[in-house]
């Protein structure tokens, strides 16, 4: 597995990370404890290091899963979680919104910690900015937990460019995570721009467009109860409808490379920049082996043209998110 490095401060991780998000709840009814923990650590073994949790993912549930999977080869791997949301830490009850303040922030890093059955977090990420809280004491309670060794590197999601700058201020953020692939490219308009000016690594999530980019989601496909995608506007069937035409770029180019159209979207964003480490995430084992075959193909600059003028100026169908998240993004 090729390695890529996050940050100024070194965090060296796998070219492909693993989100573990989908081993929630959030595309329809959970699926086996046994089975994602088994899928985990084949990851493991095929050179993986990165894996992305959240305490939000459950909540705590996932945390809980990942620390099991992981904890026989935890200096081998590198894992990354998150805090931010206001979630009763006893109950797991969610309050809404969100919750930054120093003294919650510590309070989650105690409880990750245990959970993920390890001493140190490697990567603790603002999971959403918190308009309450001055980022500047965000990022001096992350700096007061890699001080006590709790911590290895901070890391942002889906923050703005200004929260950016005065968080790096304080601490050197590490990673900035935001959704980022061919089916949402916004982050290269201000955000890519900027990290590389401060040395920030950069983590897509949702690099397949939450499955869309795979070739296995058309007008016609229905969604399980409580899959979230029931709620995107983005994955409406009208919407699926029109955006099929961005796909359709994506899958000339696989055919034509003997690839699927997953590993040319995450080849694609792998070619973008040299500190860019995708997490996709899956549940099932053939999907996550064919999403590490992305990092072996290696798109010539005629592919990288043809997927440009093919996809950079179209205009995707739908928003990416609905309305109440869309508010907590770019702060």
């Amino acid at each position: 597995m090729q390695q890529r490095t996050l940050g100024k401060n070194g965090l060296k991780v796998s070219a492909l990370g693993l989100g573990c998000m989908s081993f929630a709840s959030t595309y329809g009814p959970a699926g086996d404890r046994k089975d994602a923990i088994a899928l985990i650590r084949t990851a493991v073994d095929k050179g993986v290091t990165l894996f992305d949790t959240a305490e939000a993912y459950g909540p705590f549930t996932n945390e809980d899963l990942v620390g099991e999977a992981l904890v026989q080869v935890r200096d081998r791997v590198v894992i990354a979680t998150k805090f931010g949301f206001d979630i009763n830490l006893e109950t797991g009850e969610r309050n809404g919104g969100t919750n930054s303040r120093p003294d919650h922030i510590k309070a989650v890093a105690e409880a990750a910690l245990k959970r993920l059955r390890t001493d140190r977090i490697d990567l603790f990420y603002q999971h959403r900015v918190d308009p309450a809280v001055p980022i500047e004491d965000v990022a001096g309670a992350v700096k007061e937990l890699i001080a006590a060794g709790k911590v290895g590197h901070f890391g942002l999601s889906e923050a703005g460019p200004t929260t950016i700058r005065r968080a790096h201020a304080v601490q050197p953020v590490t990673a900035l995570q935001s959704e980022y692939s061919l089916f949402w490219r916004e982050p290269e308009q201000e955000l890519l721009p900027l990290v590389e000016e401060l040395g920030i690594g950069f983590v897509p999530f949702s690099p397949l467009g939450a499955g869309f980019l795979t070739g296995q989601i058309d007008e016609n496909t229905v969604f399980a109860p409580g899959d979230f995608r029931n709620h995107v506007p983005r994955f409406s069937r009208e919407a699926r409808k029109a955006n099929m035409a961005l796909l359709d770029v994506v899958k000339r180019v696989a055919q034509r490379r003997a690839a699927t159209p997953a590993q040319v979207a995450l080849a694609w964003l792998l070619a973008q920049r040299p500190w860019i480490v995708p997490i996709p995430g899956t549940s099932k084992l053939s999907r996550m082996e064919e999403n590490l075959g992305a990092v072996e193909l290696t798109l010539t600059p005629g592919d990288l043209a043809e997927i440009d003028a093919g996809t950079a100026d179209f205009a995707v169908a739908g928003e990416r998110l609905p309305e109440a998240m869309q508010k907590m993004t770019r702060l």
